[in-house]
């Protein structure tokens, strides 16, 4: 029998990420979700053409969507082509998207996506936070730790 081929990282793959959003909120939990795509966005994300920096997840008529998220068209598609920042439907258990509703209306969290990725059978995946808005002080604070941990990390290398 032979060997399998080892799959290749192109399908495990960064395609965008919400650096600001670990920043701006206190993500306390995380849940995976799919993405509804056309072919010419999955094209243009193979591209790593996409942005999710400003938008959020919504919970509308009992689907959660992606808002405001920016996939670049694709130039081969020509008139076949997807609108750039169109409301994608995340692909979610019911009772994912129930969790994430109530937490959403009871406690006022907010739903921020975190990382757009495809996982190892190549699929379009979307990492979602669950997460708390911080203070100015919470920022200041978590701006102080990471200092602290950069310059604790060069006074163990110099002295050994």
């Amino acid at each position: 029998m032979a060997a399998k081929k080892k799959k290749s990282d192109d399908n495990n793959k960064l395609i965008a990420e919400n650096r600001k959003a670990r920043y701006s909120y206190a993500v306390e939990d995380t849940v995976e979700a799919g993405l509804a795509l056309m072919g010419s966005e999955v094209k243009s994300l193979r591209l790593g053409q996409a942005n999710i920096a400003e938008s959020y997840a919504s919970p509308e008529r009992g689907e959660m969507w992606l808002i405001n998220s920016a996939i670049q068209p694709y130039n081969q598609a020509k008139h076949f082509n997807h609108e750039e920042r169109r409301p994608r439907k995340l692909l979610l258990k019911r009772r994912e998207i129930d969790r994430l509703t109530q937490a959403r209306d009871r406690q006022g969290m907010t739903i921020v996506p975190l990382k757009m990725y495809f996982n190892d059978k190549g699929t379009a995946k979307l990492l979602l936070g669950l997460a708390k808005g911080k203070n100015v002080a919470d920022k200041r604070q978590t701006e102080k730790n990471r200092d602290w941990d950069r310059q604790k990390g060069r006074l163990m290398r110099e002295k050994g």
